[in-house]
């Protein structure tokens, strides 16, 4: 019998793309449901995206639509939280976050719909690393499911493991030992965004 196979998944942001421009990226992809992980299904300066009018769009164009918010972002940061190694409040917060048994629950479900159908989960940050669907993507990641961020029309990025991220089993923490041992690639992560400034997740 032959095994099944692990589901693959894709991530997008849609930033201030057209609706025009965001349909095809997604057809260039082949993608078959959009999974919106945003804890604000809204986007004040591009309507386009708010959740009623892009479900009806994606519909229309025979691609799926589901709105995952037990991934979303917006979790407060732990006092004793084992992820001090992100400095930026809002990553740390998600990190603490992805210990619980919500965060099994919604990352599960990811898994079950991207075995089913190829889907890629949404936010609005264009580039991953700029939100926590690069944190969701490590725990795919280590789970042994291939991530690729989609970039533009003719490029995507397979997501790798952030460097100070410590894992055992399928328990991922970022703890601040393990902060100095690895560098990001050029453009991954830089050091304003473990600082604990405003940054969007």
């Amino acid at each position: 019998m032959k095994a099944p196979e692990m589901p693959f998944v894709l991530t997008i942001g849609h930033s201030n793309r057209t609706w025009k421009d965001f349909l095809e990226l997604l057809r260039v992809q082949h993608v078959k449901r959009v999974i919106d992980i945003r804890s604000i299904p809204r986007s004040r300066h591009n309507p386009q995206f708010n959740r009623v009018t892009l479900s009806k769009k994606l519909r229309a164009a025979r691609i799926g639509y589901v709105h995952l918010r037990k991934l979303g972002g917006l979790r407060h940061a732990r006092r004793d939280s084992p992820n001090m190694g992100w400095r930026n409040a809002s990553f740390r917060g998600f990190a603490d976050y992805m210990q619980t048994s919500d965060f099994e629950v919604g990352l599960h479900r990811l898994m079950k719909l991207a075995g089913h159908k190829r889907s890629a989960i949404m936010r609005a940050e264009a580039v991953p690393w700029r939100c926590h669907r690069s944190l969701i993507a490590d725990a795919l990641t280590m789970r042994g499911i291939q991530v690729d961020n989609i970039m533009s029309m003719k490029r995507s990025q397979v997501h790798s493991l952030i460097p100070f991220a410590r894992v055992q089993g399928h328990r991922i923490t970022y703890p601040i030992r393990n902060r100095g041992g690895g560098r990001f690639p050029p453009g991954r992560f830089p050091e304003s965004l473990r600082k604990n400034r405003k940054t969007k997740v």
